[in-house]
Formats: structure tokens, sequence, C-alpha cells
């Protein structure tokens, strides 16, 4: 009979020991949820920077030097994925704004009514940069922007994620994405 696999908590434990090979097991668990995420991200946002498996093996190698964090469950793994991803976008972007001045647009949107907006590498490349300044005014309010433009995650899974209550999540999504449009407003700095 052949023994189950090992739970993912199991993991998140030996490769907070340094145990070789569990970070890979760990990978191999979320692959496709880490894939699913990597799409939602892009949804929409297609710049041809770089694609959904792409996103997540890149996401995977920044990942790699934390392999021994003290992961204390999957939504720590999950929300650390997220940045991750984030930064490996952003960098993209960043590359192809180098490449190529002025070229390519994203979709984003901070409005659950609204599919989104066209924006240029060098808007989202000022979004990463607002979000930077929102953090040191308020963390929380940026690592829910966080959860919830790039993690694509709904109100209930960014509370449970960050141990808030529904209705803390709300007012701060709505406070962060107010002051995220005035920042990015033309005039807005």
């Amino acid at each position: 009979m052949r023994e189950p696999p090992p739970s993912l908590h199991a993991l998140l434990r030996a490769a907070s020991r340094g145990e070789d090979g569990a970070f890979d097991q760990i990978f191999t668990c979320v692959y496709d949820e880490l894939h699913g995420l990597a799409h939602v991200v892009r949804a929409g946002r297609g710049t041809g920077t770089i694609d959904t498996t792409a996103l997540v093996h890149e996401a995977y190698l920044k990942l790699l030097p934390s392999a021994s964090l003290d992961w204390q469950d999957r939504k720590h793994f999950l929300s650390v994925a997220a940045r991750a991803m984030r930064q490996v976008l952003m960098a993209a972007a960043r590359d192809r704004l180098a490449q190529k001045r002025g070229g390519g647009e994203v979709m984003v949107t901070f409005d659950e009514g609204v599919h989104g907006m066209s924006l240029r590498v060098e808007e989202l490349l000022d979004l990463d940069d607002a979000l930077r300044r929102l953090a040191l005014l308020d963390e929380r309010q940026a690592r829910i922007v966080e959860y919830r433009f790039f993690a694509g995650l709904n109100v209930e899974e960014t509370a449970q994620a960050l141990g808030l209550s529904v209705p803390t999540v709300n007012r701060d999504w709505r406070a962060a994405r107010a002051w995220l449009a005035r920042e990015l407003a033309p005039n807005g700095r």
C-alpha cells in the first residue's frame, strides 16, 4: 500500500527546516493554484511581456532563496508568491520599457464594477511606485491592494489571508483605491 503524500502544512514545516526537496514539493502541490493566480494577475493585462506559465516559473525562481523561510501556512506561502509575481511583472514591465519606450498597454482596475482601463507600461510602473508610497503610509492597505489586484483574491479571501474582518478589508480597499486614484491622476502628485 502506497503512503499518502505529505500535507502542504508538513511540507511547509519541512521547507522551513531546510529539508532538501521540500520546497520543490510545495511548488508541485500548489502549481495549479499558482498558475490560476498568475492567470488572474494577467487577465486582461496582456502586455506581451510575460506569459502565465513564465510568470509562475519566474516567481518560483524568485522564491527559491526564501525556500527555508518560516512558512506559516498556505495563505502565507501564496501571499509571498503573489508578491513575487508582482515583482516579476514589474521587472518585465521595466525591461519592456527599456527595450521599447512607450510600448505596450495593460489593463487595470480598482473598481469592482469596471472591467478595466488601459494602462501603458509606464503607468503600470507608476502604480508600483504608488503602492510603495502607500505601504509607507499604510502597510495594511498596500497589502490589501496587492492581494486583491496582484493575487486576485476576493474581499473574503483577503480578509482571511490577513486575519482581518470583511468590513475592515472593504473599508481599507475603498480608501486605498481612492488614494491610488489621486496619486495616479495626471496632476495627482
